[in-house]
């Protein structure tokens, strides 16, 4: 499994993050000081980190100049959205900057095309009884194919990255038909009804008022 260490100073926003990595999949460590991360650097393996500029005890760039000699992919995600701090985080080695507030959908798209260059990205998704391996684009049920046309797929695999997390009609609608949303369509909802009955997920695939819908799982 992939390991992910989430370095803030605010326990809210890295409880948020691990929430949803966790649910992506991802395990994930968190701490809240930048000598405290370095710690447990030297002592752990991880494969990815989501690093915070202001910090105590050492920040972000003391952090990723600790980092950058072993090779592990830094995402900076802070408040200092100034270009010169973009800038200079990136000159120091760092992967990507996310400036927050995010969109939790974003995170998990950033930190999966991050991974997916340095070929350590997870490839097989499971919710339930059902899996989906991404590469091959194949579904099963138990042990059942299941058949699926390539934008059912493509909503599959986003819920399923995101599970328990309430996404937008819009972001479901760009993401995969990657075009414009319009409020009168009704082809997302044609598409996740067919979803919900090839999967039997009738209670797991919930409509979210006013937002879009959640696939609620326990695992």
């Amino acid at each position: 499994m992939i390991r992910i260490l989430i370095v803030d100073d605010e326990k809210p926003i890295c409880d948020l993050i691990d929430l949803n990595l966790s649910s992506a999949g991802y395990h994930c460590t968190a701490v809240q000081d930048g000598l405290e991360a370095i710690d447990l650097i030297e002592k752990e393996t991880f494969d990815l980190v989501l690093l915070d500029i202001m910090l105590p005890g050492a920040d972000g760039y003391d952090v990723m100049e600790y980092i950058r000699p072993l090779g592990i992919p830094v995402i900076f995600i802070t408040a200092k959205y100034e270009v010169k701090n973009r800038v200079k985080g990136l000159k120091l080695g760092a992967d990507d900057y996310l400036v927050k507030p995010f969109d939790v959908v974003e995170l998990v798209a950033r930190v999966e095309a991050v991974l997916r260059r340095y070929n350590k990205a997870e490839h097989r998704l499971t919710a339930g009884d059902v899996t989906v391996d991404v590469e091959a684009h194949r579904v099963t049920k138990g042990s059942r194919p299941i058949e699926l046309t390539n934008k059912e797929f493509g909503l599959l695999v986003l819920f399923m990255k995101n599970k328990n997390v309430a996404l937008f009609r819009e972001t479901l609608y760009e993401k995969v038909w990657e075009g414009e949303y319009f409020a009168d369509s009704r082809t997302l909802d044609l598409h996740v009804q067919r979803l919900r009955k090839k999967l039997g997920w009738e209670h797991s695939l919930v409509a979210v008022y006013k937002v879009g819908y959640r696939l609620e799982v326990s695992d």
